[in-house]
This record gives C-alpha cells, sequence and structure tokens, in this order.
C-alpha cells in the first residue's frame, strides 16, 4: 500500500511538474512576444529572461521540429565564407554593361550598349569597393542638386555639357543647375511648358519614362510634382550620368533603345519623353516608337523635344541638311499617324502627342496595310524566351508591330481600364485586379496582401527607425509582387525601384496601376545599375525563389555591389534559408540581426536585417551598427 501511494505522489508531482514548465513557458512566450511588439517597457529585461528561458525539453516546442530542414545543423556549424575586396579599378563596374566586353558586340542599332553579361566563368567573387574619401549622399531635396565629387569623381561632363548647364564642379561637390541639353534655362520652365498642354499637375500623370536622360534633370524636377520618372540612359563616353541621376537621388537605370524590348510591362506609363536622346525614331519601319507605343498607356502622352521638330528654324544650329532633317520628322509623323498618335502641340522645339484611349477610337487602323499586329502573347512577353533554361535565356528582341489593347464594350472606354489620379490610385483596386486579369489574384487577396504588408512595414520600423525618417532615399524591393511594400512605405522622402523576377507571377503591371515604378529582373544576372546606389535592399523569399536556380553567394554579392556603404538590407524568408544567408553574410562585411516573424517565434518565416559596413578602397574599414 505505502509503495502504491509513493507511485501516486510521484505520478502527482510529475503531472504538477510539467503543468508548472508548460504554464512558464507560455507566459514568456506571450512575454516575448509582447516586449516585440514594442509595447513592453521592460524590453531589454524581458529579451533577457526569454533567452535565459529553454523550453525545448518539451518536444512539440523544439526548434528542430518546427523549424529545421536537411542541412540545417551542418550549416550552423561550418564556418563562414569570407569574400575578399575585389581591385580598386572595380570600383565603378557594372558586369552586364562592361564596357570591354561592350565593344566586341556589333554597334549595329546600338547592340552593343545592351546587356551582355559575363559567362559563370567570368564572375567576380569578391566585394566592390567604395572610392576612397567615399561619404554618404546628402539628404532629399538637397542632393537633387549636390553630390559629393569623391562619389563619383568624373569631371568630363562639366566639360562637354557646360553650355548646357547639366552639372558643375564646385571645390569638393558637383552642382546640378536643372539644365539639359534641350533645357538650358532650367527644367522647371521647360516642364511648365509641357504642364501647359498635358495635365501633370492634377494627378492624372504620375509614371513617365525618360529615353536617355542624360544626368536625369527632368525626373528630378518632375519629382516635386509628383510624377515619378523610370529615366534611362547607356553607359557610353558621357560618363557616369546614370550614376549621377542616382547620387542625387533619382530613379535611373543604365539602359538603351537598341534591339530588345524595354523591360517594362506594357501600358505602364502616362508620359514618355524624350529630349535631344539620339534615338533614331524613324527607323527600323518605326520600330522604338512602337516599343513606346507598347509601354505607354491608353490616352498617355509622348513628348519630343529637339531634332527634327521645328527644323526650318534649328537645322544651322544642328549642323544638317534641311532634307534630311525634313525626310526624319516625316517619317516620325507618319508612324505616330499610323499608331492613332494625335498630335496635340508643338511649339518652338516641343511636340507633343497623345495615345488614343482604345482601337475603336481609331477605325482607320483597322485595314491599314502597312500595320502588323503583334501576337497576343507580345504584350507582356518581355525579357526572355521562357522556352530556354533560365542560364541560357535570351532576351526578348523587339519586333515592328503593333501591340494590341484589351477590347472594350464602349467608346469612351479606356483600355485595360481607367485609373483613378495619385494618390487615390495608389490604394485603390488596380483596374486588372478588378477585372481578374492577373492570374492567381482577386480583390479580395489584393486587400489582404495590401493588409498585409502594412503590418509587416509596422513590424520593420521597430526594428529600424531610419525607414521613413529620410536617411533611405533610394530603395529597392527585389521581389516586389504587387507593390504593396512600397506602397506601405510611400512618401516624398524616398522611391522604391519595384523589381519582380522574371521567374515570378507577371504582376508588374498591378505596380505601375498603383503609380509606382519597377522593372523585370532576372536576379542570377547583375542589375543595370553602378555599385553603391540603393540605400535599402528588401527581398522577401527571393532565395526560396531562385532555389536551384543560381548560387546564393551570385545574388548576395550583386546586392552587396549595388548598396551603399552603412546601406541597410531586409531579408524575409523561411529560417532554414536565412540561416544560410546569415552565415555567408558575416564573410561580407555585413552586420547582421535574425528576429522572429510578428506573429511569434513559432512561425518558420524569420526576418535577417543587415547593415553593411563602411569601408573603401585600399583597406580601410569601420564598422556600421545594426
Amino acid at each position: 500500500m505505502a509503495m502504491k501511494g509513493n507511485s501516486a505522489d510521484n505520478r502527482t508531482r510529475s503531472s504538477v511538474s510539467i503543468f508548472i514548465v508548460i504554464g512558464m513557458c507560455c507566459f514568456f512566450y506571450i512575454l516575448g512576444a509582447w516586449q516585440k511588439s514594442g509595447f513592453g517597457k521592460g524590453d531589454s529585461i524581458a529579451v533577457e529572461i526569454t533567452k535565459q528561458t529553454d523550453c525545448t525539453i518539451l518536444p512539440n516546442l523544439s526548434f528542430e521540429t518546427h523549424h529545421s530542414g536537411s542541412g540545417t545543423t551542418e550549416d550552423l556549424n561550418s564556418p563562414s565564407v569570407s569574400f575578399e575586396p575585389c581591385d580598386d579599378r572595380y570600383t565603378d563596374y557594372t558586369p552586364c554593361q562592361d564596357q570591354n566586353r561592350a565593344m566586341t558586340f556589333p554597334r549595329e542599332n546600338m547592340n552593343y550598349r545592351e546587356r551582355h553579361c559575363p559567362p559563370d566563368e567570368e564572375k567576380l567573387y569578391c566585394l566592390i569597393p567604395a572610392p576612397k574619401g567615399y561619404v554618404a549622399p546628402f539628404p532629399w531635396p538637397k542632393s537633387r542638386d549636390f553630390v559629393p565629387y569623391a562619389n563619383v569623381p568624373y569631371k568630363s561632363l562639366t566639360v562637354e555639357k557646360a553650355v548646357q548647364n547639366w552639372v558643375q564642379y564646385e571645390g569638393n561637390v558637383f552642382r546640378f543647375p536643372g539644365g539639359g541639353t534641350q533645357f538650358p534655362q532650367g527644367a522647371d520652365a521647360y516642364i511648365d511648358q509641357l504642364a501647359s498642354v498635358i495635365p501633370i499637375a492634377n494627378g492624372t500623370v504620375r509614371t513617365a519614362l525618360d529615353t536617355g536622360c542624360g544626368v536625369a534633370s527632368w525626373g528630378a524636377y518632375l519629382l516635386k510634382r509628383n510624377v515619378l520618372a523610370m529615366s534611362f540612359a547607356p553607359r557610353d563616353s558621357h560618363e557616369a550620368q546614370v550614376q549621377f541621376a542616382l547620387e542625387r537621388g533619382v530613379p535611373a537605370v543604365i539602359g538603351v533603345l537598341g534591339t530588345i524590348k524595354l523591360p517594362y510591362p506594357s501600358r505602364a506609363f502616362d508620359m514618355a519623353h524624350c529630349s535631344r536622346c539620339l534615338i533614331p525614331w524613324g527607323s527600323n519601319d518605326g520600330m522604338n516608337m512602337m516599343e513606346v507605343d507598347r509601354v505607354l498607356r491608353p490616352g498617355g502622352y509622348w513628348v519630343l523635344s529637339g531634332p527634327p521638330i521645328n527644323w526650318k528654324t534649328n537645322y544651322k544650329s544642328w549642323q544638317r541638311t534641311k532634307e534630311d532633317l525634313e525626310e526624319e520628322q516625316r517619317k516620325i509623323e507618319e508612324m505616330a499617324e499610323l499608331l492613332c498618335w494625335e498630335k496635340i502641340s508643338e511649339k518652338d522645339e516641343i511636340a507633343v502627342w497623345r495615345k488614343r484611349i482604345n482601337t475603336d477610337s481609331c477605325p482607320a487602323r483597322q485595314d491599314e496595310p502597312r500595320v502588323r499586329i503583334c501576337e497576343s502573347s507580345y504584350a507582356d512577353d518581355i525579357w526572355y524566351d521562357l522556352a530556354l533554361p533560365l542560364r541560357v535565356h535570351k532576351y526578348k528582341k523587339m519586333e515592328a508591330c503593333v501591340t494590341p489593347l484589351p477590347d472594350v464594350t464602349d467608346p469612351k472606354e479606356v483600355a485595360g481600364g481607367e485609373l483613378k489620379t495619385f494618390p487615390e490610385r495608389l490604394n485603390a483596386i488596380p483596374p486588372s485586379i478588378a477585372s481578374g486579369s492577373v492570374p492567381g489574384y482577386s480583390i479580395d487577396s489584393y486587400q489582404k496582401d495590401d493588409k498585409l504588408w502594412n503590418k509587416h512595414v509596422k513590424a520593420y520600423k521597430r526594428i529600424n527607425k531610419y525607414i521613413d525618417n529620410g536617411r533611405y532615399r533610394n530603395i529597392m524591393d527585389m521581389n516586389a509582387g504587387l507593390g504593396s511594400f512600397a506602397a506601405a512605405i510611400e512618401s516624398s522622402k524616398l522611391w522604391v525601384m519595384n523589381v519582380v523576377p522574371t521567374i515570378a507571377q507577371r504582376t508588374l503591371g498591378v505596380v505601375y496601376e498603383r503609380g509606382l515604378i519597377g522593372i523585370y529582373h532576372n536576379w542570377c544576372e547583375a542589375f543595370s545599375t553602378y555599385p553603391r546606389t540603393y540605400d535599402l535592399i528588401h527581398a522577401n523569399g527571393l532565395f526560396t525563389l531562385y532555389k536551384d536556380k543560381c548560387k546564393m553567394e551570385d545574388i548576395l554579392l550583386e546586392m552587396d555591389r549595388i548598396l551603399r556603404p552603412e546601406g541597410a538590407v531586409i531579408l524575409r524568408d523561411h529560417i532554414d534559408v536565412l540561416i544560410k544567408v546569415k552565415r555567408m553574410a558575416g564573410g561580407m562585411r555585413w552586420n547582421t540581426k535574425m528576429v522572429d516573424h510578428e506573429d511569434g517565434p513559432l512561425v518558420p518565416e524569420k526576418i535577417l536585417f543587415a547593415v553593411k559596413r563602411y569601408w573603401v578602397g585600399g583597406g580601410n574599414n569601420e564598422t556600421a551598427e545594426v
């Protein structure tokens, strides 16, 4: 009987112990979640207590049970990979626009200025150094007008474009007066002239494309009018023009209108612009104008300033013959008519056309034998031949054909759906979502995505208090989805380059419908930008998306290349993936911190915060804290 009594007592004490342990674990879990929320007053105490409390004795709450995957233990015990600095001559290295490689390609139709990425055996597996003396850019809006000389130490444009007021060298800074080849008196006055015929002020025009942008002064001065311009220019004899643009805090990429399609969706831009951009608009059966037509929204505007507009007055100063200029303008006018663009203004050296709102409003084109209509898939089959393996993808070539518009049921209906004015447009239901045109997305899932990213961003701000205070101007989202991260942080203090991977769902059209900008890209290749051009990089599920597609280090080293010293990174992914990333980032001079999902530590998705340390060529090094 005594033995039975002791056994019962032991069982009782064992049960009580289990309940106590479970109770303590639950208490400290709730306490930990509370302190993570930012509302707890004793955060530091709670963190220490949580660290000291080990609840893994309960199998159902063990780290291994909920979060481990194959190879995790090995990854935790493996030494960090260490990447050495590249030689200083690679300070401004742009892998897919390398000058030496470019010269091996044909010059016809600017082919040699297009993307030509290195094969795997020629890739650099080292860290691109910043130039000696590199400093943080000036905060916006001062950065629009001033750039530290040490960051972009090239004076050639101050000489070549001296009379056009592009850029001036003053002491240890470059000053940008806001001039351009076609607006030496300043971009503001030029934009005022455009605004007299284009509805720039009321939010109708929000997204713009600047082809051959120079140092992007047009885009820089549109920003204060709430217009967001995607500017591009090649890496050519005008050294560092796109680099200057990004140092100024203005959206820009290295690019050219040559033989391949622009990496943007159809019907993306409210306005397209060419200010003496030297693009042969009348050549190749009007193919370049057809590509602009593809990316221009129905009812959008195309601005052409400079040659050949008003050639009768300017042919001598342009040092071209009357006959040559007259023929060029004739071809442009003829192609605009075939595209059903309505010329709404020509004054001085500026001409403005407007694209019709639908195909029904242009019945003459239906039976025009000179117009070839593209296949329906051409509109958004942007970058790669998807029938080929990812590593041997070919860039999609432009074709001399007109991209068809979506059907309408009324002559006054805007093809693809009418957009609200900005900023209402940012959070309104995009027409492509409302019509069910985006596979896998509905109005309900869109709204849930928007709500989720507002929640995520609030959590980010509790960890990184600098996100919305102006420190980070140029921001990139490497896997943008519907653009909800960018929408959640939208502010005049910053802009976001929304990158939609070519292997992901094609959602970039939704991003543009919201009044945001972005680009299609394959992250197995280098991005079309200079080193040190982004202040903050965000990526959600990117490494899971590219698992077995390319090397993790290829993506991480590219992130490091385009991130400024002391720039920040936010990575959201599965814990197993982020453990590998964290280990590799330790060898890249990044300081890192892993935190739990906002919904608690049992969620396998985690967030890795990182800060790139300050260091420059020559071995100087300084630590940046997370």
